[in-house]
């Protein structure tokens, strides 16, 4: 550390007791929350906002600090640093934490105190990595639990609604980030929520959502198949909606990037080995989910006027997207699962030759390196009163969204739940989104893939019967 912040004047967190004066710490934050708005009971009609933050000075101490004032103030104050910044905090108050209450809304801390900052006498400074100790900047690297202390997503999924509510911690490594997606609460509140995919051996895609701005500006800074996390503390759900487990970023949630531990490396390097291995990385963003936005797909087709279009491409090879309102005329998710269930490569996303089990794009056995997983891979048929599309597909995570249940979750059904499962499906008008490849080995030259499909809002499907795409 240089001479700008003398050793002497500082206070370590280890040595803090309530009611201690004069207190100067330094810290890095390691956790965040957003600005929040309440009532002000002494002053009807007014409100009170509050920030807090977790910061900490060596492996075994942090300490949660926070703050309340005025709106002007607070934002102020929350803007003036993120997460992975260093800070010297003067003058804060020192109070005894209320164990039961602070940890059920705040991070868990070793301390048994925590900081309250005041608008009159505290003062808070960024500090310039340049002038900070690196082992305290190594510190973020550091979870706050133990590095084994953690379920992997297998074990999540396995131990199904079991956990429904629980709050653990989750090893990990992204394989996406989504867009941030804004919204205004019924009181008129803004908002914003983000969904992370993660992976590891265990599991190819498992959801975990951001509802708060903080976490949501910590997950754009991630980098798909490069970035491990260690979440403490986030929430396990049962989804009923997608009929799947998911996690969330709480208020006691501290996210730890990239790790600095053994379990940490071990994921990391298989997620490098499978990166690496992947030739074809463009043909497997389109397997897990088409990188198109689909909300910029905005052209409405009818299967007549999809073939015409498919007619006048050809010999050309861009994809082409639009949406098309049909009903499923084909769905056989009854009788043999081998034809709506195959194996495909965690590294590559192809189908596995399922007599050798290997994979012959990364040249992969998966007795040496177990990279293999079970995924939804169907063929349906789309229909409108124009004609047929065969044969088009169906397959991995949209498969999942578009049944509501994972493959694990469909192969344990009997042959009458997936009866009834179909007949949720057929002959119910469907809103598609699809992406269309011409080939030449395909039935009719094309190739189309389903990217989304639910349900059709009957008024939104009858303005569109004739379609308007441009052919």
């Amino acid at each position: 550390m240089s001479g700008s912040f003398a050793l002497k004047t500082l206070t370590a967190l280890s040595d803090l007791h309530p009611n201690m004066a004069n207190v100067k710490i330094i810290g890095i934050v390691i956790g965040k929350t957003d600005v929040k708005g309440f009532p002000d009971r002494k002053n009807i009609g007014a409100e009170r906002y509050t920030v807090s933050f977790t910061v900490r000075d060596s492996p075994a101490h942090f300490v949660n600090v926070a703050s309340w004032g005025s709106e002007d103030y607070i934002r102020s104050l929350s803007d003036s640093f993120r997460v992975g910044e260093c800070l010297i905090i003067e003058n804060p108050l020192v109070q005894r934490k209320e164990m039961e209450r602070e940890e059920k809304f705040c991070p868990a801390t070793p301390s048994n105190c925590k900081l309250l900052l005041s608008e009159n006498h505290s003062i808070v400074k960024v500090c310039s990595c340049y002038e900070v100790d690196a082992k305290l900047l190594s510190l973020i690297h550091l979870p706050v639990k133990e590095s084994h202390d953690y379920y992997s997503l297998g074990d999540i999924v396995a131990n199904g609604q079991n956990l429904n509510g629980k709050i653990i911690n989750v090893l990990a490594a992204v394989r996406s980030v989504g867009e941030p997606k804004y919204f205004t609460t019924s009181d008129g509140r803004k908002g914003q929520r983000c969904e992370v995919k993660l992976y590891d051996e265990t599991e190819p895609s498992f959801a975990m959502l951001c509802w708060d701005n903080e976490s949501v500006l910590l997950a754009q800074s991630w980098m798909p198949r490069e970035t491990v996390i260690f979440a403490s503390d986030v929430r396990i759900s049962f989804d009923k909606f997608r009929n799947c487990m998911t996690a969330t970023v709480i208020s006691k949630s501290i996210i730890t990037a990239n790790p600095d531990t053994p379990e940490a490396n071990i994921l990391l390097n298989f997620i490098r080995e499978n990166t690496e291995t992947s030739a074809l990385e463009n043909e497997i963003d389109t397997y897990w989910k088409d990188s198109v936005n689909l909300s910029e797909i905005v052209e409405v087709y009818t299967v007549k006027q999809l073939k015409m279009k498919a007619l006048k491409k050809e010999g050309k090879v861009d994809p082409f997207y639009g949406i098309l309102y049909t009903y499923i005329s084909t769905l056989s998710l009854d009788g043999q699962a081998t034809s709506v269930v195959r194996n495909r490569c965690l590294g590559c996303g192809y189908i596995v030759n399922e007599a050798s089990n290997a994979c012959s794009t990364c040249n992969k056995d998966s007795a040496a390196f177990p990279s293999i997983f079970p995924s939804f891979d169907l063929l349906v048929d789309l229909t409108d009163h124009t004609g047929t599309l065969h044969s088009c597909s169906l397959t991995g995570r949209v498969a999942e969204e578009t049944l509501g249940c994972t493959v694990n979750e469909f192969l344990a059904m009997t042959e009458e739940q997936k009866t009834a499962l179909k007949w949720q499906f057929l002959l119910e008008r469907s809103k598609i989104y699809f992406k269309l490849v011409l080939s030449h080995r395909a039935r009719g030259g094309f190739r189309v893939s389903v990217l989304s499909c639910k349900l059709a809002d009957p008024t939104e499907a009858s303005k569109n019967l004739s379609g308007q795409g441009n052919i």
